[in-house]
C-alpha cells in the first residue's frame, strides 16, 4: 500500500493527475496522519479537517470536469499561524490573539487558494515569530519529530515538524532572522528563505517589517520551487513588494553546477560550530566540486556584528508594530478600573516573556538619547554587512555554510539564557540584514541521528542560482529521503 503521507508534492500531483487517488483519499490520509501523530508532536494551533475536506472535494470536481488544474491543486499544505485566513483562527501562538479571527486572506494563502491546495491547519510557532525553538509559543511546545526531547527549531517550528513528520505535503513559513532555514535544518527538511519584496507580506502579522519574509518548507527542492512558483510575484497591496515577474523556478532544477563558484566564508567555520556540523558541511561542498563546482574564499568582515545588529534592529521595528495590540480594537483585553490600566495588564497578560523583552529592547534602542547610539548605528552595520555580500558576490555565485552552528538542542537547554538562544541563528540572521536569499537542504545527520543543514546563499533574486545547486546536491545524496522515526 502507498503511503501517501510519505511522498512530496510533485509525486502527489502525479498521483492526482492520473486518477491513481482522489483529493479527498488523499487529505483523509494526512488527516488522520495528523490524528495519529500530533499528540506527540504538537505541530498544529488549529487543524481545519472540515475545510480541508471542502477544498479536496471542489478540486476532485473540477479535475472530473476537465479542468486545467495547477500543481498544488488537492494537496494538503499547512500554514504557518502568523498569516491571516479568512474565516480561520489567527493567532500567532500569542494569548493576545487567542480568539482572533481575520475578516481576509493573506496574499500568500489567496494564492494558494488560487492553486486549489487544501488547507490541513495553522501551525504552532513562537509567539511573534520571536524565538528560535518554538518553546515561546504561548499556546503549547511543538517537539522535534527526530528526538520528541529536542525542538524543532523556530520560530516556524511548527511547519518544519508538520512536514518532516509527514501530517502536511508542504508548509508555509515567515523567516525574519532565520526562521523557516533553521527549523527546517532542525527536521531535516528543506527551507527556503526567499529576497525580501519577492513574496508578499499583505496578511502577515509583522514582527519586523524590513526583516520578515514568507517562504516554502518542503521535503524536497523540487516541492520548494512548486511552492515558490505558487506565491511569488509583485503584490500592489505590499508597499514593499518588487516589481520583478518571477520565472518558473522548477525550470532551474536541472541546470547543475557544473563551473558555478561557490564562496567559502571563513567567518562561517569559527568558534561554536559543533564538529558534527563542520564535518557535514565540508563534506555536502566536497559533493558540490565533484559535480562540477568550484569553491573560492570570500570574506564577510562585518558579520560577527550581525546578531548584535539584528535584535536592534528587529527589536526596535517590534517596538512599533506590537504597539497596537492595547486591548482596544480587537484580540485579547485583560479587565481594568480605567483605559490606562486596561493597557497595561493587557500587554502584560496578553504578551510572554520574550515579546515583552523584544519590546523593551526596541522601545529602549528608540529613546531619546539612545537613538543614536543604538538604532541608527544598527542601520549602518546593517548597510555595511549588505555591502560585505555584495563583494563577496562579485567573486562568486553562491555562499556556503552551515545553516545552524548546531543540531537541534533539547529542550529547556537554553530558555534561561536568551543570549545562547540568538547565537543559535548566526549564519542566518545577516540574510534578513542584507535583504537576500539563501536555502537550508539536509546534508547530513549527527551519531545522535539528528539532522544537519547544508545552507547555500545568493544574490537578490537569485532564487534560481540556489534551486539549481541544493537539487543538484539533494539528487546527488540520500539525506532528503530519510524519515523520521515519529
Amino acid at each position: 500500500m502507498i503511503d501517501l503521507c510519505a511522498k512530496p508534492i510533485h509525486e502527489l500531483r502525479d498521483l492526482l493527475r492520473r486518477r491513481e487517488v482522489s483529493s479527498v483519499e488523499l487529505t483523509r490520509a494526512f488527516l488522520t496522519r495528523i490524528a495519529t501523530v500530533e499528540p506527540a508532536i504538537q505541530a498544529f494551533v488549529s487543524v481545519t479537517g472540515d475545510l480541508a475536506l471542502e477544498q479536496a472535494a471542489a478540486a476532485d470536481a473540477a479535475r472530473s470536469a476537465g479542468e486545467d488544474l495547477p500543481p498544488l491543486a488537492g494537496v494538503p499544505v499547512a500554514i504557518k499561524d502568523n498569516m491571516c485566513t479568512n474565516g480561520v483562527l489567527t493567532t500567532c501562538s500569542s494569548r493576545i490573539l487567542a480568539n482572533f479571527v481575520p475578516p481576509y486572506d493573506a496574499t500568500v494563502v489567496t494564492r494558494l487558494r488560487g492553486q486549489r491546495a487544501v488547507f490541513c491547519g495553522k501551525t504552532n510557532m513562537d509567539e511573534f515569530a520571536m524565538g528560535s525553538s518554538t518553546e515561546n509559543s504561548g499556546i503549547k511546545k511543538t517537539f522535534n519529530p527526530w528526538d520528541p526531547a529536542r525542538v524543532p527549531g523556530g520560530s516556524s517550528g511548527g511547519s518544519a515538524a508538520a512536514v518532516a513528520a509527514g501530517m502536511a505535503a508542504g508548509a508555509l513559513g515567515s523567516d525574519t532572522g532565520g526562521s523557516i532555514r533553521q527549523p527546517a535544518s532542525f527536521c531535516g527538511v528543506v527551507g527556503l528563505k526567499p529576497t525580501y519584496g519577492l513574496v508578499s507580506r499583505y496578511g502577515l502579522v509583522a514582527f519586523a517589517s524590513s526583516l520578515d519574509q514568507i517562504g516554502p518548507i518542503s521535503r524536497d527542492v523540487e516541492d520548494a520551487a512548486l511552492l515558490l512558483n505558487a506565491i511569488a510575484g509583485h503584490d500592489p497591496r505590499d508597499s514593499t513588494s518588487a516589481h520583478f515577474d518571477p520565472p518558473d523556478y522548477t525550470s532551474f532544477l536541472q541546470r547543475g553546477v557544473r563551473g558555478l563558484r561557490i564562496g567559502l566564508p571563513k567567518e562561517f567555520s569559527g568558534e561554536g560550530t559543533d564538529p558534527e556540523v563542520q564535518a557535514a558541511v565540508a563534506a555536502a561542498v566536497r559533493k558540490l566540486e565533484e559535480l562540477g563546482a568550484v569553491t573560492v574564499e570570500v570574506e564577510l568582515p562585518h558579520s560577527p556584528y550581525a546578531v548584535a545588529t539584528y535584535y536592534l534592529c528587529a527589536t526596535a521595528e517590534a517596538s512599533s508594530n506590537l504597539a497596537r495590540y492595547d486591548g482596544v480594537h480587537y484580540g485579547f483585553r485583560a479587565p481594568a478600573d480605567n483605559v490606562i490600566e486596561m493597557y497595561s495588564r493587557t500587554r502584560s497578560q496578553g504578551f510572554g516573556e520574550e515579546v515583552k523583552r523584544r519590546i523593551m529592547l526596541g522601545t529602549y534602542a528608540l529613546s531619546a538619547g539612545y537613538y543614536d547610539a543604538f538604532y541608527l548605528k544598527s542601520l549602518r552595520v546593517r548597510t555595511l554587512i549588505r555591502r560585505d555580500f555584495d563583494a563577496a558576490f562579485e567573486k562568486c555565485d553562491v555562499i556556503a555554510g552551515p545553516t545552524a552552528p548546531t543540531p537541534a538542542f533539547r529542550i529547556g537547554e537554553k530558555t534561561s539564557d536568551p543570549l545562547a538562544m540568538y547565537l543559535s541563528d548566526i549564519f542566518t540572521i545577516s540574510v534578513n540584514l542584507a535583504g537576500i536569499c539563501a536555502i537550508s537542504v539536509p546534508c547530513g545527520f549527527t551519531e545522535d541521528n539528528l539532522p544537519v543543514g547544508l545552507q547555500l546563499i545568493a544574490p537578490s533574486f537569485g532564487e534560481d542560482r540556489l534551486i539549481a545547486a541544493a537539487h543538484a546536491y539533494e539528487q546527488a545524496t540520500e539525506w532528503h529521503r530519510r524519515r523520521p522515526p515519529v
